[in-house]
């Protein structure tokens, strides 16, 4: 499958999901598609600030419910239905040490009762962090027998925000889902004077083993200055034959920040699922200001076509 031939379309009506109650922030969502789940429904969950997790249902993937909160302490979810059973992998913050957080794991098998916290990864290496001791924006996917792990570690500091995201992106081994897992000692992707798309920080990492097992696919979004001087995050498209070494397969950013809008600001961490021999679809998240700003869920669809319909059943069409 070559997703350099999909071309994304941003949902008309993005952005779909809105922070809670008087919260202004709703972020990192990870999507589970309807033929995945129990009840034939989209499900997506997402983190807010103060740090919890949110699950959301959608009949249709556009008009959304929120379910019940769960995992206090837990951002930058991921979650998959592997070998008939729900993972859903997550960062989890130190509530006595903010500063500090672990890479947690709980299972279900209907998406309503979950288990206990289990801990796949603390911080253990150098570029780990020296005053932020973090591990963060999990995902997983089947490699060479085993289990990869790619994760952020660290942070920046978004002086013109204030606030942090990732500085790097590692990878970790296991020979199952719930570990062990071992850090490689070195990250596959950090800031770079010489790489505009990261010349602040890596940000996350979203891996995607080519259906047809020819490498692997894996969208980023970096942390970067634009030529105002000015914070910005990106979604490029990269490709990789052993995912330890990426390079660009888009021409330029596939999702931008930019115009006046929900996504003024910055593009953030994203999940994205392929839908069929020529579609995917990406749900990701956005900020509309730097210092003071509010982040929402969008989602964007990408098929073979550019002269498709913008509904999202027609986009979804296989």
């Amino acid at each position: 499958m070559d997703l350099t031939r999909l071309r994304w379309t941003e949902h008309p009506d993005n952005p779909l999901i809105h922070p809670l109650g008087r919260g202004w922030m709703i972020a990192d969502p990870t999507l589970l598609l309807p033929e995945e789940t129990p009840d034939g429904r989209w499900h997506l969950f997402a983190n807010s600030i103060p740090p919890r997790l949110h699950h959301f249902t959608s009949v249709d993937g556009e008009d959304w419910s929120w379910e019940e909160s769960l995992c206090r302490g837990g951002m930058r979810p991921w979650c998959r239905r592997i070998d008939g059973e729900y993972l859903l992998v997550y960062e989890r913050v130190h509530w006595v040490a903010p500063l500090r957080s672990r890479i947690e794991l709980i299972r279900s098998s209907d998406l309503t009762t979950w288990s206990a916290p289990v801990t796949l990864l603390s911080p253990s290496l150098p570029w780990h962090g020296r005053f932020h001791r973090t591990v963060s924006c999990p995902s997983l996917y089947p490699w060479e027998g085993g289990w990869r792990m790619v994760y952020s570690a660290a942070t920046v500091f978004l002086r013109d925000c204030g606030f942090v995201e990732p500085r790097f992106v590692g990878v970790a081994d296991a020979p199952a889902p719930e570990g062990p897992w071992t850090p490689l000692p070195d990250p596959i992707l950090g800031p770079s004077r010489d790489d505009w798309f990261r010349t602040l920080g890596a940000g996350s990492l979203k891996v995607i083993p080519d259906p047809d097992g020819d490498g692997l696919w894996g969208f980023n979004n970096g942390i970067y200055r634009d030529d105002a001087g000015r914070s910005r995050s990106s979604i490029g498209l990269f490709r990789s034959a052993d995912g330890l070494a990426w390079e660009w397969a888009s021409e330029g950013p596939v999702i931008s920040p930019g115009g006046t809008g929900w996504k003024r600001a910055l593009v953030y961490a994203m999940d994205v699922r392929i839908t069929g021999p020529d579609a995917a679809v990406m749900v990701f998240n956005a900020r509309d200001g730097w210092f003071v700003g509010a982040e929402r869920i969008g989602m964007a669809t990408a098929t073979r076509s550019a002269d498709l319909p913008v509904d999202l059943e027609a986009r979804l069409e296989v």
